[in-house]
């Protein structure tokens, strides 16, 4: 299964209660910090939901 890089790059202040929970879903808890995670169809649904709030990159 392919992987992606999520790099957090927008702060989840000030945002709805679910967009925070769904970047800590993600694993992202400070500005900058990056996860590397398999692209599951569960784990693509969330990254479309804070898309404006992080950076995805695929990994070869």
């Amino acid at each position: 299964m392919k992987k992606i890089k999520i790099t957090q790059i927008k702060s989840g202040i000030d945002r709805s209660e679910r967009q925070k929970l769904t970047l800590k879903a993600l694993g992202l808890n400070k500005l900058h910090s990056v996860k590397e995670v398999e692209a599951t169809p569960q784990i693509l649904g969330m990254v479309k939901k804070v898309n404006h709030l992080i950076k995805v990159e695929e990994l070869a």
